[in-house]
């Protein structure tokens, strides 16, 4: 919750998942979320679209995904492994997300990060291209 947030607003909202039955659940209902099936815990990362800045979509997301980041970061930094499963903007893994958790209706979820400990040690990568960088103004192709 020391991520940057538009106005201070901070309209994330977190439900920390330790049920096996309820991991298992969301690993069936979202693309790309196996792996929450065998995570330790999951954490659904939801956004209050009420609290959020002029309660428009676009600060509620920012905020949200700077959280996300910040808890990717700390869970790396104390040997953890994590994945961010994206959730919004797919209606049917919302509203299944959403049900299952039993989210009031300005709650929205935004993603779940699955959290334990790696089973694997892979090495850091980049995918820095430098052709993706310009400064002072927009320099190459369109």
């Amino acid at each position: 919750m020391a991520a940057p947030s538009a106005m201070a607003k901070d309209p994330w909202r977190f439900v920390v998942i330790r049920n096996r039955a309820s991991l298992s659940r969301l690993a069936e209902v979202l693309p790309g979320g196996k792996m929450l099936g065998m995570a330790s815990v999951g954490l659904a990362v939801c956004g209050d679209k009420q609290a959020a800045l002029d309660q428009h979509w676009s600060y509620l997301l920012q905020d949200c995904a700077a959280a996300i980041e910040n808890l990717l970061l700390a869970a790396h930094i104390i040997g953890l492994g994590a994945c961010w499963v994206g959730v919004h903007p797919n209606e049917e893994p919302m509203r299944q997300v959403k049900d299952l958790l039993a989210m009031p209706a300005p709650v929205v979820p935004i993603a779940v990060i699955a959290l334990g400990h790696p089973g694997e040690d892979l090495e850091p990568r980049t995918r820095f291209n430098p052709d993706y960088v310009h400064f002072e103004k927009w320099q190459g192709p369109e």
